[in-house]
């Protein structure tokens, strides 16, 4: 890998990054840069999950305010979320290339339209799971964690928007504790992919270095923005997503 591909990455890292802590949407830049950079898609999915640990990284450096006092619920839901990722490398490891391309777009874009229908959706499930995780969210959050292992893209989607519907808390701070949840998910998954061999390391390495900047930027610039406007926009965000991937899926 050449010194320009590598510059090229690092840039894409910042943009991941900033992507990543604001949306929820990393995977959206980074994961295009590394099939650009020549990557086969097998691993430059690896190389991703490892490289987005950055974003966890910066996300968290940024975002402390948000997270304080978040600490009892982060903890139940972090291991829910492990679980999953764990789980979802595994599936990724032993079932053939593709096999969730085609439900991938569904749930992108179901969880798009989740989370900008977040407040209604929230005043509905207040009664049943108002304080910590419940049974419903905890299934849901092992099933994003899943996916989060397997593939990642909008990964955060999914998280913010189930988060969204259960707590009732600043837009901002839900979207720190998704980070979290949804990095810690990442983290079990790179350590699996770092035994496969398949991860390019130079390429993760400067996806990473420009995630940290990216995420830590971005988990600021969340702090200021208006609520709603920005859980529009990433829900917007995620519907794009859904259809590039869903032509993608489908066309051949």
């Amino acid at each position: 890998m050449t010194a320009g591909e590598l510059s090229l990455l690092l840039l894409a890292g910042v943009g991941a990054g900033l992507t990543g802590a604001t949306a929820g949407l990393a995977s959206l830049v980074s994961y295009p840069a590394l099939l650009a950079a020549g990557l086969p898609p097998l691993a430059a999915n690896m190389t991703n999950t490892v490289a987005m640990l950055g974003t966890t990284a910066g996300a968290a450096a940024g975002a402390r305010p948000e997270l304080k006092g978040q600490g009892r619920r982060l903890l139940p839901l972090c291991l829910i979320t492990t679980a999953g990722g764990g789980c979802g490398s595994l599936v990724l490891l032993l079932t053939p290339p593709g096999a969730f391309t085609k439900v991938v777009p569904w749930l992108i874009g179901g969880a798009s339209l989740v989370l900008m229908a977040g407040p209604r959706l929230r005043r509905m499930a207040e009664r049943a799971e108002h304080h910590g995780i419940g049974p419903v969210t905890g299934v849901a959050a092992f099933l994003v964690g899943v996916y989060g292992g397997y593939f990642g893209a909008a990964a955060g989607v999914l998280m913010l928007a189930l988060l969204t519907t259960v707590w009732s808390q600043p837009l901002a701070r839900t979207n720190a504790a998704k980070n979290i949840a949804t990095g810690t998910a990442n983290l079990i998954a790179a350590v699996v992919f770092c035994f496969t061999g398949d991860v390019a390391w130079p390429a993760a390495l400067a996806l990473c270095a420009g995630s940290v900047a990216g995420s830590w930027l971005g988990s600021v610039i969340v702090r200021y923005l208006p609520a709603t406007p920005l859980r529009i926009a990433i829900g917007i965000g995620g519907l794009v997503l859904a259809v590039v991937l869903g032509r993608a899926a489908f066309a051949g």
